[in-house]
């Protein structure tokens, strides 16, 4: 099912999300509806907190495929990389944002199996971006410019 994207302004965007506990259908079906949205709106990413629901749960859709994050935790983060972001939460808008070039991440898959993962490039950009949205951080409290984007 494609949900609503919640919109800069909601609250859900601000709050720090609480852990996911329950691995069950709930879980299942949330993140199964992310990525339906995701895709629909043509987006890199999405976190839970972005059709209101906030849980330490996203979904990243890069080049390097389609990936489940719950309760992600960075481990390390090097190099830095500058480039332009945009929100689906923000329409409209896009800002140039600073980030790590290369990061490593630890999360539990939907049955709440453990794993890491080394993210580089814009893989890297995506991680770090949704993962903010756990912390109640939007691009743009990072961004260096905030402009009306060309979509």
């Amino acid at each position: 099912m494609i949900r609503e994207i919640v919109q800069v302004g909601d609250p859900v965007l601000r709050k720090k999300c609480e852990p996911v506990k329950r691995f069950d259908g709930e879980l299942c079906s949330l993140l199964d509806d992310m990525k339906e949205t995701v895709r629909a709106a043509e987006g890199a990413g999405l976190a839970a907190p972005q059709v209101g629901v906030p849980v330490r749960a996203v979904v990243v859709d890069v080049e390097e495929g389609f990936f489940e994050f719950v309760n992600p935790v960075f481990v390390w983060q090097k190099g830095e990389q500058t480039g332009a972001e945009g929100c689906l939460s923000v329409k409209g808008k896009a800002g140039t944002v600073l980030r790590p070039n290369k990061v490593k991440i630890v999360f539990q898959d939907r049955n709440g199996d453990k794993y890491s993962l080394v993210a580089r490039d814009f893989f890297a950009r995506a991680v770090c971006h949704e993962l903010d949205h756990l912390d109640g951080i939007l691009y743009t409290d990072k961004a260096t410019d905030v402009r009306d984007s060309e979509d």
